[in-house]
């Protein structure tokens, strides 16, 4: 069966918080975890997408443009992305990035920008395989333990 990308819904949630969980390698609370993405989904400035295969989600991917004085204009940035297990190198990931980067540019981003930790390599690669550019080192101050 075929792979697509949609945006999300509130319907696709309980996906969603899986693959954020597994993401993150620990568990969030659903309740406040749900009132978090459904303001997300329906903000004008974010971009939400799963990829589905038939009725499941295999894949999620979400993004927030803002304006930053010092690009003088609109920037896109990944905040998660994630493609289950079974699918992984198969294009679905490809899929959700095309969707994206497209979503990003109708909505006039000057760019799209991602984050990972220095130690998912294989994400590095993806996405230096899609075209980033490894210029930046982002830098974290925690007020409490993540």
């Amino acid at each position: 069966m075929a792979i697509a990308v949609r945006r999300a819904s509130g319907g696709d949630f309980n996906a969603v918080h899986q693959f954020i969980c597994e993401l993150q390698d620990r568990y969030f609370d659903k309740v406040a975890l749900e009132g978090i993405y459904l303001k997300n989904i329906s903000h004008p400035d974010h971009i939400y997408l799963v990829a589905v295969e038939g009725s499941n989600v295999v894949g999620y991917g979400s993004c927030h443009i803002q304006y930053l004085l010092h690009h003088g204009g609109k920037v896109a940035e990944i905040q998660e992305m994630f493609v289950a297990s079974g699918h992984r190198n198969k294009g679905t990931g490809k899929l959700l990035m095309a969707a994206m980067k497209e979503a990003a540019k109708a909505k006039g981003a000057l760019q799209l920008e991602v984050t990972t930790r220095a130690v998912r390599e294989a994400a590095i690669r993806f996405y230096m395989g899609e075209g980033f550019e490894d210029s930046h080192k982002k830098l974290v101050h925690y007020f409490q333990n993540f």
